[in-house]
């Protein structure tokens, strides 16, 4: 009976991870700039990974330690990356699309020559 729940639990995970990892692809490719195509895809593949690498957990106990370290690399990795790549495209002049309200790490940057100017 247990074998039958990790099974089902195993594969549930997959799939919802397989869901998760599917809808970040289809996010990259709907956003209308850089910045949301980022964060869309950060996002959805942490959670798709972990989802995935949890379902492989249960269908193979053995691995779970390892899986636990790769999730922990994933949750450390993927937020360090994006925010990477974000400052990089801010600081090489990607434009956010029109319907962008705030840039706040324009003002910041617009504060900081200022206070440099006085």
């Amino acid at each position: 009976m247990f074998d039958l729940v990790c099974v089902v639990a195993g594969n549930l995970s997959l799939v919802i991870g397989s869901l998760f990892l599917f809808s970040a692809g289809l996010g990259v490719l709907r956003m209308p700039d850089t910045y949301n195509r980022i964060q869309t895809g950060t996002k959805a593949t942490t959670l798709g990974t972990i989802m995935v690498l949890i379902g492989i957990a249960f269908l193979h106990p053995p691995w779970t330690l390892k899986l636990i370290i790769l999730i922990f690399f994933v949750m450390l990795t993927n937020p360090v990356s994006s925010h990477a790549l974000a400052r990089a495209a801010h600081t090489i002049g990607t434009r956010e699309t029109e319907t962008t309200v705030v840039d706040a790490l324009d003002s910041d940057e617009d504060e900081a020559v200022k206070e440099q100017a006085e």
